[in-house]
C-alpha cells in the first residue's frame, strides 16, 4: 500500500481496504523508464484547490502534521512488511526528514519507508474520492473546520496545496525492480509524472511555497508546529538545515550560493511514557514525563492515573493530578489528545468529563480519528464511553489513596478537594463514589467524610423540630466572634471557604436528607440558629423595649438594617449584625454564576439583634438621651467592626469615639 493511504490499524485519512496491501506486494513491478506522462487529477470538477486554499488558509499549519503523518505511517508499513517477511532488504535506520530551503523557498518531507510505483502514485494520489463537485460543495457546506474537511474528504496529502505553488513527489517503491517516479503538480487538475531521481527506498514531498505562506519558511515556525503535532510520534523525525560557509555556485542573479548542511536534531521522543506499561515505570520516569510535558511548570504534580484499557474500545494515557489549591482556574489546554501517538487537539471537552478538565496529562486512542470535527466527538459513542471510563478511573483511584493513606489523603485534600467537589457537582456517578472519600474539615482543622460528620453532630446539633443543623463558617478569621459563640454551646462549625462552597453547601443539605440544614454562623444568633424547646426570658418591660429600638434606630439609621430587640443570653453579644442564610445564599449563588440574576441585584439586608437582657441595653435606657445614643452608636460599631463592615469615615469616628469614651 502506498504510505499516503494508512492501513486500517493507523489513522484514517484516506478511506480505504487493508486487503490492498496484499494486492500491491503482488503487483508486477517491472516498471520500464517511461517517457514523462501527464494527465488530469480524478476530481470530477473544474478546480478543487482554489477551494482548499480559501476555506482551510486559517488552519494551514497541519499540512506539516499530515504530511510527516503520512511519512510515519510509509515507515511503519516497511517495518510491519519484514515483520510478515513480506519484504527480506534491510529497513535500516527508519526516519523521518523535515528541511527547509528558505533561498529556494521549499520544504521537504522525506521518509525511507514503503515508497510507491508511478502506477500507484496515479492510483492513490491522482484520485480523489469524490463522486462529483456538486456532492462535495454540498458536503462541503457542512464542513466547520479544516480538520473535518481534510478528515471527511481524503485531503491529506492535498493539505500541501493550502501552502504551496507546486508540490512535487520523489519515490521509489520497496518492491524488487521498481523505477524511481517523479509526479509534479502546480495546484490545477493537471500533472506530470515521469522517471524519478531518487536512488534509495522511500519518498520526498517538496513544497514549492507560495508568496503567501512564506512564515513557514523559518527554523522557529516549522519548530513550533513539529513541537505541537510531532513530539511523540513513533518514528525519530529528524528536522533542520544551516547554512555552510562553504560556496556552492552562483544563483540566477549571479550571487554565491553556499551549501545547506543537515543537522541531526531527533526533535520527538518515540517511545512516551503512556506507551509503556505502568510496572516499567518509576515515580521518578512519571515526574520526567511530566516535565516533559510542562517544561514551565514550577510544581510537580501531586499523583498521576495510568490509563490502559482494549476492551471495549483502545486508550492509553497519563493523567496526572496539579496542585490547584484554591483557584477555580479551568486551563482548557492541559490534556492532550493523540491518535496513535499524533497529536490531534487540546479540545478533550467531550472525551474528558468537565470536572477533569482541571487535570493534566495526555489520552492516546486510535478509536477517535486523527481528523475529527465537534460534532464528531458529540455524538461518537466510543467517546461517550471513554468519558466514563475515564470518570470511573479518576474515582477509584482516589477512593484507593483515601484507604491505603488516609492522612496523605487529608493532607492533600487542599489541592484536591476542588476537583472532588466539582465533580460531584456536576457528575452524579463520580459523586456516588465520592461520598465514600469527600472530606469536610471544621475550624479544628479536623477531617471527617460526609457520613462520619453527620455521626458526629446528629445528637448534638439537632433543634427542637428535629432537623440536624450544620454551622459553618466562609472566612473563619472575620467570623471569628459568631465562631466562639458556637463552640462555647458545644456546636462544632464547618470551614466551607472554596469558590464551590457556595453550591456545595446546597448539595451537602440535599443529600443530608429532609432533616438536615446548613446555616452560617453568621446567619443569626445561635440561639436562633439551633433552636432549642427552652424559652429564654426577656428581662425588659414592653416600655423598655419599645424604647431600646428606637435608640438603635435613630443611632444606627440605616435603610438596610432592619432593628429587633431580642431575648438572648446575658453572656452573650449585647448587639449582632447578622444577614439572613436564604437571601446572602441566593445573593452568593448570583456571583458564581448560579442563575439566580434576581437576587444578585437586591440590596444586602442585615438583620440587627439587640440583646435586652445585657447590662449594656438597662444602662442605655437610663443614660441620658445623648450618652445612650452614643453608647447605642458605640456597641452597633463594635457589632459591625466584628464583621469587618466598618470601614472609612465610620471607622475613623468609631476611633474617636472611643479614644474620648476611655
Amino acid at each position: 500500500m502506498n504510505e499516503f493511504l494508512p492501513s486500517c490499524p493507523t489513522i484514517a485519512i484516506w478511506n480505504t481496504d487493508c486487503a490492498l496491501i496484499t494486492k500491491i506486494i503482488k503487483l508486477n513491478s517491472n516498471i520500464q523508464i517511461m517517457n514523462p506522462e501527464k494527465g488530469s487529477i480524478s476530481i470530477h470538477t473544474e478546480n478543487i484547490f482554489p477551494v482548499i486554499k480559501k476555506f482551510l488558509y486559517s488552519d494551514n499549519e497541519i499540512f506539516l502534521r499530515e504530511l510527516v503523518s503520512n511519512a510515519v505511517d510509509a515507515s511503519q508499513k516497511i517495518k510491519r512488511l519484514a515483520s510478515l517477511g513480506q519484504y527480506n532488504g534491510e529497513t535500516g535506520e527508519l526516519i523521518v526528514d523535515v528541511k527547509f530551503d528558505e533561498a529556494a523557498k521549499t520544504i521537504t518531507i522525506s521518509d525511507n519507508g514503503i515508497g510507491m510505483t508511478a502506477e500507484e502514485i496515479k492510483k492513490y494520489i491522482n484520485q480523489i474520492a469524490f463522486s462529483g463537485a456538486t456532492e462535495f460543495m454540498e458536503k462541503f457546506k457542512e464542513a466547520n473546520d479544516a480538520n473535518e474537511i481534510i478528515g471527511r474528504f481524503g485531503l491529506g496529502f492535498y493539505s500541501a496545496f493550502m501552502v504551496a505553488d507546486t508540490v512535487e513527489i520523489q519515490s521509489l517503491s520497496y518492491q524488487d525492480g521498481a523505477e524511481p517516479a517523479h509526479w509534479t503538480c502546480d495546484g490545477s487538475t493537471s500533472y506530470e509524472i515521469s522517471t524519478g531521481t531518487r536512488t534509495t527506498r522511500g519518498t520526498d514531498i517538496i513544497l514549492h511555497i507560495n508568496d503567501e505562506s512564506t512564515e513557514f519558511l523559518s527554523q522557529a515556525r516549522l519548530q513550533d508546529i513539529l513541537d505541537k503535532y510531532a513530539k511523540f510520534l513513533p518514528i525519530p523525525i529528524r528536522f533542520g538545515t544551516k547554512t555552510s560557509s562553504e560556496p556552492d555556485g552562483e544563483d540566477e542573479e549571479g550571487k554565491p550560493k553556499y551549501k545547506s548542511v543537515e543537522v541531526d536534531n531527533i526533535i520527538n521522543n518515540t517511545n512516551p511514557a503512556w506507551t509503556k506499561s505502568p510496572s516499567e515505570l518509576k515515580d521518578e520516569d512519571y515526574l520526567a514525563f511530566y516535565r516533559e510535558l510542562y517544561p514551565y511548570s514550577m510544581d510537580e504534580p501531586l499523583f498521576w492515573i495510568h490509563l490502559n484499557v482494549d476492551y471495549p474500545f483502545n486508550l492509553t494515557g497519563i493523567l496526572y493530578f496539579p496542585k490547584v489549591k484554591n483557584e477555580l482556574e479551568i486551563q482548557r489546554n492541559k490534556i492532550k489528545l493523540y491518535s496513535r501517538q499524533v497529536f490531534i487537539t487540546d479540545e478533550v471537552k467531550d472525551i474528558v468529563p468537565e470536572f477533569l478538565m482541571l487535570l493534566h496529562g495526555v489520552i492516546d486512542s486510535p478509536d477517535i480519528p486523527l481528523n475529527v470535527s465537534r460534532s464528531f466527538l458529540q455524538a461518537d459513542s466510543n467517546v461517550k464511553k471513554i468519558n466514563s471510563y475515564i470518570t470511573k478511573k479518576v474515582a477509584d483511584k482516589l477512593n484507593e489513596i483515601f484507604k491505603t493513606d488516609r492522612k496523605g489523603f487529608e493532607e492533600k485534600w487542599t489541592d484536591i478537594g476542588l476537583f472532588i467537589k466539582y465533580g460531584m457537582l456536576s457528575d452524579e456517578k463520580f459523586a456516588e463514589k465520592a461520598s465514600d472519600f469527600c472530606l469536610v474539615k471544621n475550624t479544628d482543622n479536623a477531617s471527617f467524610t460526609i457520613k462520619e460528620y453527620y455521626e458526629k453532630v446528629k445528637d448534638i446539633q439537632v433543634d427542637k423540630d428535629g432537623n440536624i443543623v450544620y454551622l459553618y463558617t466562609h472566612d473563619a478569621a472575620q467570623q471569628d466572634g459568631f465562631i466562639q459563640t458556637a463552640l462555647n454551646k458545644g456546636y462544632d462549625v464547618l470551614v466551607l471557604d472554596g469558590p464551590l462552597d457556595t453550591h456545595f453547601t446546597s448539595y451537602l443539605e440535599q443529600k443530608g436528607g429532609e432533616k438536615v440544614q446548613l446555616k452560617r454562623v453568621d446567619a443569626d444568633v445561635i440561639d436562633k440558629l439551633i433552636q432549642k424547646d427552652e424559652k429564654i426570658e426577656l428581662s425588659l418591660s414592653e416600655e423598655e423595649s419599645k424604647k431600646a429600638l428606637e435608640v438603635f434606630e435613630k443611632a444606627i439609621s440605616r435603610q438596610d438594617m432592619k432593628v429587633e430587640v431580642d431575648a438572648l443570653r446575658e453572656g452573650d453579644l449585647p448587639v449582632s449584625v447578622t444577614i439572613d442564610e436564604f437571601m446572602r445564599r441566593m445573593k452568593d449563588m448570583a456571583k458564581t454564576g448560579g442563575g439566580m440574576n434576581f437576587y444578585g441585584s437586591l440590596p444586602d439586608n442585615y438583620k440587627v439583634t439587640v440583646n435586652g437582657n445585657h447590662p449594656l441595653i438597662k444602662r442605655i435606657l437610663s443614660a441620658s438621651d445623648e450618652e445612650g445614643a452614643k453608647l447605642a452608636k458605640q456597641a452597633f460599631d463594635l457589632a459591625l467592626l466584628s464583621r469587618g463592615l466598618l470601614s472609612g469615615a465610620d471607622l475613623t469616628s468609631f476611633v474617636k469615639r472611643s479614644v474620648e469614651m476611655i
